[in-house]
């Protein structure tokens, strides 16, 4: 492998140096493509709906964990009306576990918003689709080159590091974000004449060939298999530490390479740790139920499920966060659990201490909150936050609960 692209990269060099590092991308990813379930195979037409379902999904979030989540999704909703049909309390439990909710409240609205207003098809242009709830700069154009080959680059994490690389740009990130757009949109290569901004809408469905052979030749045509390239690239060979360059097709135009510092790229400004805030989280027990309630439909963990929660402030101690504790008809005995569950949001870490209680079984649940079976917890848009509570709180409960679950599903139904 590492033999056949020093070959490549050679012969290319001498025939023309940066016009060609669009066509040894293209080379590089006809050979080493990631297979990805949301990805079309060549000689397949590409499928909006997966391509948007998986932009989505991977905001924020590596591939190996979205590619169950998005097999479930898809298996579930296999079409963009079969999600608008669907409430979003369903989507939201769907997500669960996936993270940064927003979108998944912003992912049915979507849905909701292409079956309406574009009679379930999805815009084939940057401009109308970041009129879609959800869709920023960078969702709208992945979805633009991948879907439609249009001619834009969309610049994620790995797409950032290689151009960076490439180019050996020292203005650290954030700022050198634009700069390192514009260098990215130069290994599309040169445009082909048109008016409407696409490399050639009759090729969306056959980028790499309808035989499979590689048409690397051909890059005003594939667009979005740049991109993908790209990222894949990225992805796989240069990687954030030990980058393999000897694999690389671009090493030989490489700036960072030559000058021997390239896991030093991206340039980055160092980020301000977010205040450490504390609070409390108290997990009530009737029985075999457990008392919880729907979050706020905006804002953080908007419309998950949780236990009751005091507020989460930086200077808040036992005492404060205690007096927060559920109202309940009968005043029950708090009991500090030992230790405390932590996690840690994009913009601040969370120390939360956990209270149990238990409560007789006629206890009616405070106004907003409801009584949930605990088996049934896996039902709930529970977010990885509050399953890391509940499991703090029930202990071993929770374990044997778990493991009823699995042997009734292992049992199947009676005969």
């Amino acid at each position: 492998m590492a033999r056949a692209a020093t070959a490549i990269r050679h012969t290319h060099k001498m025939q023309g140096g940066d016009r060609n590092r669009p066509v040894l991308l293209l080379e590089w990813y006809d050979r080493n493509r990631r297979l990805l379930p949301w990805r079309a195979l060549p000689g397949e037409p590409v499928d909006p709906y997966r391509v948007w379902l998986s932009e989505i999904m991977l905001q924020q979030t590596t591939v190996k964990t979205v590619g169950p989540y998005f097999e479930k999704f898809l298996a579930r909703w296999p079409d963009v009306a079969a999600m608008a049909r669907a409430s979003l309390d369903d989507i939201l439990r769907m997500w669960a576990g996936l993270g940064y909710y927003s979108r998944a409240r912003n992912l049915h609205a979507c849905a909701v918003k292409v079956l309406r207003d574009h009679g379930g098809r999805f815009p084939d242009t940057e401009e109308d689709l970041r009129a879609l709830p959800g869709i920023g700069p960078y969702t709208a154009a992945a979805i633009a080159a991948i879907a439609f080959n249009r001619r834009t680059m969309p610049v994620d994490g790995n797409i950032e590091r290689v151009v960076s690389r490439l180019f050996a740009v020292d203005e650290p990130l954030p700022k050198a974000k634009p700069r390192i757009h514009t260098l990215a949109a130069t290994l599309l290569g040169p445009s082909r004449s048109g008016r409407d901004g696409k490399s050639r809408a009759g090729d969306v469905k056959t980028r790499a060939g309808r035989d499979g052979k590689s048409r690397a030749s051909d890059v005003k045509t594939r667009a979005g298999d740049i991109a993908q390239a790209l990222m894949d690239l990225g992805a796989a060979i240069c990687t954030p530490k030990k980058p393999s360059c000897v694999l690389c097709p671009l090493s030989d135009d490489c700036a960072a390479r030559a000058r021997g510092d390239q896991e030093t790229f991206p340039r980055k400004t160092p980020k301000k740790a977010g205040e450490l805030r504390r609070g409390a989280a108290f997990v009530v027990r009737r029985g075999s139920e457990v008392l919880v309630r729907t979050r706020p439909a905006k804002g953080l963990l908007g419309g998950m499920t949780e236990v009751p929660t005091s507020t989460w402030l930086a200077a808040q101690d036992d005492t404060a966060a205690l007096k927060q504790a559920p109202c309940l008809e009968s005043a029950p005995r708090w009991r500090r659990k030992a230790g405390a569950v932590t996690h840690v949001f994009t913009h601040f870490p969370l120390e939360l201490a956990v209270y149990t209680a238990a409560v007789a079984r006629r206890t009616a649940a405070p106004e907003g909150m409801r009584w949930v079976p605990i088996a049934r917890l896996n039902d709930e848009a529970l977010p990885n936050l509050m399953r890391k509570v509940i499991a703090h709180g029930l202990g071993d409960e929770m374990e044997i609960h778990a493991l009823a679950t699995r042997r009734k599903q292992q049992e199947g139904p009676p005969a």
